[in-house]
């Protein structure tokens, strides 16, 4: 089995079929299709299920998704490793991150990192789930993955660095300001109010929640999965919104007002990778990381 049959079988996945894989290899179509019937004939399985024009992985083909993602990124690896003692300083990162962790603290973690290697290209793919991430992780499809969740994240296998601490705060409707003029706000105050929430699973409905089975008379008007609508939401006046502090600088741009909730709650914030064979531009990330958590400024902005 040649990586070449890896690197197609893979793009076929990740663009949904065959057609739009070919287009994204800059190959003819017959010659992909050609070349997976090579690869299932080797392993005498098949590894998509053809139904009309669509190619739907068959039970052999989700297993070889892991294993053939790990197979091209160690060839990365490999390739980056040599290039780097040439002095070429290239190559991809694959990032998956969790809504919140994307606005902070990868937002300043990639500025600083595009700084010190702006050849590498970044990919950053979106998951909503700590659980996603992991698996993202494991699976070798991201080398570098941002999670948030109640409580700091422990995983075997996975190495994991606590980024930071979000506290929970409330990005007020503007329409709806009835608060006091302070910086913070108890849970009991959310009364009377109506409130836009994330979906079930995330610490900011938690929240929510956890008020209303304490009595706290507030209402949901909407539930959003999608979080990049919430701040519009909050603008257009439909509703307050509990969010991480990460969101608390976009919401002052926007002109927004944010108070924190106490008892304060906080998001646990860790970056994840695999322990070994990671590419040269995911462990210089990961050192970019590491002084995010030492509190080290950017050189390039520590006089702005």
């Amino acid at each position: 089995m040649d990586t070449r049959k890896l690197k197609y079988f893979l793009a076929v996945v990740d663009h949904d079929g065959f057609n739009r894989a070919a287009e994204h290899l800059l190959i003819a179509q017959p010659s992909l299709s050609q070349t997976i019937a090579g690869l299932e004939k080797e392993l005498g399985v098949p590894l998509f299920h053809r139904i009309g024009r669509r190619a739907v992985l068959s039970e052999a083909g989700r297993e070889l998704v892991g294993p053939a993602r790990l197979v091209m990124r160690d060839l990365d690896a490999a390739q980056s490793a040599v290039q780097a003692l040439a002095g070429v300083r290239s190559g991809r990162l694959d990032i998956v991150t969790m809504p919140s962790p994307g606005i902070e603290p990868l937002t300043s973690m990639i500025a600083r990192f595009t700084r010190l290697h702006p050849s590498v290209r970044l990919n950053v793919d979106a998951a909503f789930t700590p659980e996603d991430v992991i698996e993202s992780v494991r699976s070798g499809s991201s080398e570098i993955g941002l999670a948030g969740s109640s409580s700091p994240i422990r995983v075997p296998g996975v190495q994991v660095l606590e980024l930071e601490r979000q506290p929970l705060i409330l990005i007020v409707n503007p329409q709806a300001d009835t608060f006091s003029a302070g910086t913070s706000i108890q849970r009991e105050d959310l009364g009377g109010h109506r409130l836009i929430a994330s979906q079930r699973g995330s610490l900011m409905r938690w929240l929510v929640d956890d008020a209303l089975a304490h009595g706290v008379n507030t209402e949901i008007v909407v539930e959003v999965a999608h979080r990049t609508s919430i701040l519009p939401l909050v603008l257009a006046g439909v509703g307050h919104a509990v969010m991480p502090s990460s969101w608390a600088p976009t919401a002052h741009k926007a002109g927004l007002r944010t108070l924190l909730i106490e008892p304060v709650s906080h998001l646990d914030v860790a970056i994840l990778s695999r322990k070994e064979d990671l590419t040269p531009a995911a462990r210089a990330f990961l050192k970019v990381a590491g002084l995010h958590t030492q509190g080290q400024p950017d050189p390039a902005t520590a006089d702005q």
